[in-house]
């Protein structure tokens, strides 16, 4: 198990290969579509982002509510697929990982090698198992699209799986 503190540098994901297990701890962040539209909408105006990138993890998630006494509610990953047209620009801005379920496209892993990032899998379904990792929650950004919004999550031992590294190959590809 390779250990990863965020914020994440080239150095840390480097000598990351697909399939190698990892855990996250420290802060990441949530996003899907509406987000990632919201996001790309400011990058291509040129307008700041409202939360720092650099180095960052974006976890492809819209977290349940959380029961009284709970940090959150379910927080599994979505398809990492459906954002594969936002990743290059996210990339560019400081992105360093992203954490979702299911394969990703030739554009998003071309755009990994290129920004030299990586895309970790998480078990799809295991949500409920995935939220005790999270030991805090707050909603970061875009309060108004409720599950959709950017939260900050603050992490300890998250599972992933390194399924793109920043060499451009691909786990869903090995032979």
């Amino acid at each position: 198990m390779i250990r990863l503190r965020t914020p994440l540098s080239e150095k840390d994901i480097k000598p990351l290969k697909i399939g190698d297990k990892v855990s996250v701890s420290g802060k990441i962040y949530t996003a899907r579509d509406a987000a990632h539209k919201k996001l790309i909408g400011l990058i291509m105006a040129g307008r700041p982002l409202p939360i720092d990138v650099k180095g960052q993890v974006i976890f492809y998630c819209g977290p349940s509510p959380a029961r009284p006494g709970a940090v959150t509610g379910s927080a599994g990953p979505t398809t990492s697929s459906r954002m594969d047209r936002f990743t290059a620009p996210l990339l560019k801005a400081g992105i360093k990982a992203t954490i979702g379920k299911g394969k990703r496209g030739k554009e998003a892993v071309s755009a990994m090698k290129k920004h030299k990032a990586v895309y970790l899998a998480a078990t799809g379904g295991a949500g409920a198992l995935l939220s005790k990792r999270i030991k805090r929650a707050r909603v970061a950004a875009y309060p108004e699209l409720g599950p959709e919004a950017i939260y900050e999550l603050e992490v300890e031992n998250f599972p992933a799986i390194v399924a793109n590294d920043m060499k451009g190959n691909d786990i869903f590809k090995r032979k």
